[in-house]
């Protein structure tokens, strides 16, 4: 449905932060100790501490603060890529069928753009167990593999065939992509900086959006395979990041049997003391070998109150209305006298990195529940006011003006919030074993309701008319603020431990 080539891009693009829950100064938090660091043996390229993970190597002479940053800024090349390969296909579309030889045909059309989203569910649930069985640095390097391999087949495609084929790869990358992304940063991240770290997800998601718009405007629709190979750059950045530079993660190490490493890997990342988070972050989870026995099953996972809650909150976020906001951004921009739908997307992506960016700014101070419920008000009371310059006679000639202010002020709303929390929360509030499934879990229900979505939400329109819509919306939104405030009684929240700020 050509619906899904305008509307999923940005509501997409602020669905995906990370942080980490680590549990400072909990009580019972047994102690590894650890008085001396320990050498680790010498390990080769697919070694788990190779290149920048060597203490010994080259990179033992960045601070904590340095190597977190490169870790994180060689992981976010993962959320670049997720954000450009969403927003790639808007403008060039219609050249591509007609080079292709499908031009007005709305289902092929519509199969180049969803099978990207179908693929990313795939890639998400398929590919949960990679992060956990192989580490967080493998995974990554896997990932690469179809985020490369995606874009040069679409960008030498000549059939519909080749075109949907190379779409459906770039999916499955970009669903393995946005469950590694916030477990990798929530994990390398220290706890004081976890928050605000893990809102880069969520930046750089739209930095690409906003890359592949601009793209579009400058590169003529005729050299339409070059914007495909410019989707492959952010995916080399990221495999031979995390092969040379990025380190593994210290939970990760310690879940697969690796302490000693794990230990030295923490020390260097978060300065002295960082043996003892990671012990806090380890609590509730004995010492292992790493073997297949200490792997968590399905069960495990569906049956674990945080990703219950986690794939909760995503499935909220989703039928909170983002997809329509973003359908209709262009034709309200167009009633209140802007007749260009780029710059109807350039406000929405404008609008949505500045709010990503507050949040990330107050979200260790204000705490992620806060901001996630009063988010949801925003969007709720934004929708509702939609809905009534829709429908009441006395706003009708405000209309159009309400529907510009409203629609903003929804996109602000959910970037401070509904946005960047859900993924946010998924790794802090499940344990460090059952955190890459939970997070497959979460990001699976994300894209499946994302995909249904869109195929839908026309005929709903055509159905029950858009103000009844909105009105739908805006109640999903008002429980998603009391579901919100209800986490505390499930989930500790960063926030409300102790010992945490």
């Amino acid at each position: 449905m050509i619906f899904q080539s305008r509307a999923t891009p940005v509501g997409l693009c602020t669905a995906l932060i990370s942080s980490k829950w680590v549990r400072v100064g909990h009580s019972g938090v047994a102690q590894r100790h650890m008085s001396r660091r320990v050498s680790s043996p010498t390990a080769g390229p697919m070694g788990d501490h190779a290149g920048g993970a060597s203490v010994s190597g080259p990179r033992g002479a960045h601070s904590p603060s340095g190597s977190v940053s490169l870790g994180v800024g060689v992981a976010g090349m993962g959320a670049l890529a997720f954000g450009y390969h969403l927003g790639v296909i808007n403008g060039p579309l219609e050249a591509i069928a007609s080079d292709l030889g499908f031009g007005g045909n709305a289902t092929l059309q519509g199969l180049v753009v969803s099978s990207l989203l179908a693929f990313a569910a795939v890639g998400s649930l398929g590919g949960s167990g990679l992060a956990d069985r192989l580490g967080r640095r493998r995974a990554f390097l896997l990932d690469a593999a179809p985020l490369i391999i995606g874009p040069l087949i679409s960008s030498l495609a000549t059939s519909p065939a080749f075109m949907i084929a190379g779409r459906a790869i770039t999916g499955a990358g970009i669903g393995l992509s946005s469950a590694l992304v916030p477990v990798y940063i929530s994990e390398v991240a220290p706890p004081s900086q976890r928050g605000a770290l893990g809102t880069l997800n969520q930046v750089l998601i739209c930095a690409g959006i906003l890359a592949a718009l601009v793209l579009n405007v400058l590169v003529p629709t005729r050299n339409w395979r070059a914007l495909f190979w410019v989707g492959a750059l952010p995916a080399v950045l990221l495999g031979a990041g995390m092969l040379f530079l990025a380190p593994e993660t210290p939970s990760w190490l310690g879940l697969s049997g690796q302490h000693a490493l794990a230990d030295e890997t923490a020390h260097r990342l978060w300065g002295p003391g960082g043996e003892a988070l990671l012990e806090a972050d380890m609590a509730g989870h004995a010492k292992s070998d790493g073997g297949p026995k200490d792997r968590a099953q399905w069960g495990e996972v569906v049956a674990n109150r945080g990703a219950l809650t986690g794939a909760a909150l995503f499935f909220l976020q989703q039928f909170s209305g983002i997809n329509a906001i973003v359908y209709f951004s262009s034709s309200v921009f167009e009633r209140a006298g802007f007749h260009s739908g780029t710059l109807a997307s350039a406000a929405v992506g404008t609008v949505n990195v500045l709010g990503s960016l507050l949040a990330a700014s107050v979200i260790e101070r204000v705490g992620r529940r806060h901001l996630l419920s009063w988010s949801w008000v925003g969007m709720g009371a934004s929708m509702l006011l939609m809905a009534a310059g829709m429908r009441l006679p006395a706003l009708a000639h405000l209309g159009p003006y309400v529907a510009v202010l409203g629609t903003l002020a929804y996109i602000l709303s959910f970037s401070l919030g509904v946005g960047p929390v859900p993924a946010l929360l998924v790794p802090e509030i499940t344990p460090v074993n059952l955190r890459g499934k939970a997070m497959a879990m979460a990001m699976g229900t994300h894209w499946i309701c994302n995909f249904a979505i869109g195929q839908a939400f026309l005929l709903a329109v055509n159905a029950f008319s858009v103000p009844v819509l909105y009105t739908f919306f805006g109640v999903v939104c008002l429980i998603g603020a009391q579901f919100a405030r209800g986490i505390k009684s499930s989930t500790q929240l960063p926030e409300e431990l102790p010992g945490t700020s």
